[in-house]
């Protein structure tokens, strides 16, 4: 019994970019073109204030609230936390931990008006009593900054990985190779993580210019933010089955999709299927 995608794809693609910066806006342009989808982690305490000119040269160039609400809202992109005000969060006490989260989810769900479960780490960094900060205050996943090259779905979702970030020199080679295969079991996962200045500040925008245009449109490949493929993947494993695999309960309200004995099915969202 194995994972399958929306429509019975093998296949899904996420990218993830992190601090609500300006380039922000040149990279979901590019994503949009193509089709692609992903998540924007935001610090809703280093917004930077309205009237802000940012000196000659400066790269990491912060939104202001009012542009970040006014791109992301429209964007058809998902919206995560990175903390409140991007420290290290194993190196503080668990209440500060807490405070860093909350505060961040609470202003950003205030101000997208939606409920908002992902996150990704400052920095990549971590620790045991992080993780337990994350469960209590209701996140789902939470991705590193640890690169696989891999396209396996992840065990661990609040140690999120990533298959690699933008600057990695195998990028079109590994992409390739994801489009060239097939699972032999569950479907696979490519996860592309970033930052949307490093683009800028490399005088390298044609490294998402040219992934964007390979990447988008197979109709092989779901197209999803993090949240959307946490959520399918959620589904899937509480499909209930009958002892000899020939009934299944669907308790969610997506349709799922899986292999059994090589036959793609779905079964929709509430539905009891015989098969």
């Amino acid at each position: 019994m194995y994972l399958r995608f929306p429509g019975g794809r093998t296949k899904a693609l996420t990218l993830s970019y992190d601090d609500g910066v300006e380039q922000d806006k040149r990279l979901i342009e590019i994503m949009n073109r193509h089709g692609l989808k992903g998540t924007f982690n935001i610090n809703s305490g280093q917004f930077a204030e309205e009237g802000t000119v940012y000196p000659k040269g400066q790269v990491h160039r912060r939104m202001t609230k009012k542009e970040a609400a006014a791109l992301y809202q429209q964007s058809g992109q998902e919206v995560a936390l990175h903390t409140l005000t991007h420290p290290h969060l194993e190196a503080l006490p668990q209440p500060n931990v807490m405070r860093e989260v909350l505060e961040d989810r609470n202003n950003l769900e205030a101000l997208f008006q939606t409920v908002i479960r992902g996150m990704a780490y400052p920095f990549g960094t971590y620790n045991d009593e992080t993780l337990e900060v994350l469960k209590n205050a209701g996140i789902a996943y939470s991705r590193t900054t640890v690169s696989t090259e891999r396209f396996d779905l992840p065990k661990d979702w609040l140690r999120l990985p990533a298959t690699c970030h933008h600057r990695n020199p195998r990028l079109m080679e590994l992409w390739e190779e994801f489009l060239g295969k097939e699972p032999n079991t569950d479907g696979w996962m490519f996860y592309l993580w970033g930052h949307s200045y490093e683009f800028e500040g490399n005088d390298n925008w044609e490294v998402i210019e040219r992934f964007a245009q390979r990447a988008g449109g197979h109709d092989t490949v779901w197209y999803a933010t993090n949240i959307e493929i946490y959520d399918y993947v959620q589904a899937y494993k509480n499909l209930r089955f009958n002892l000899t695999e020939s009934i299944v309960e669907n308790l969610s309200a997506q349709d799922v999709w899986f292999v059994s004995h090589g036959e793609t099915l779905c079964v929709k969202g509430g539905e009891t299927l015989h098969f």
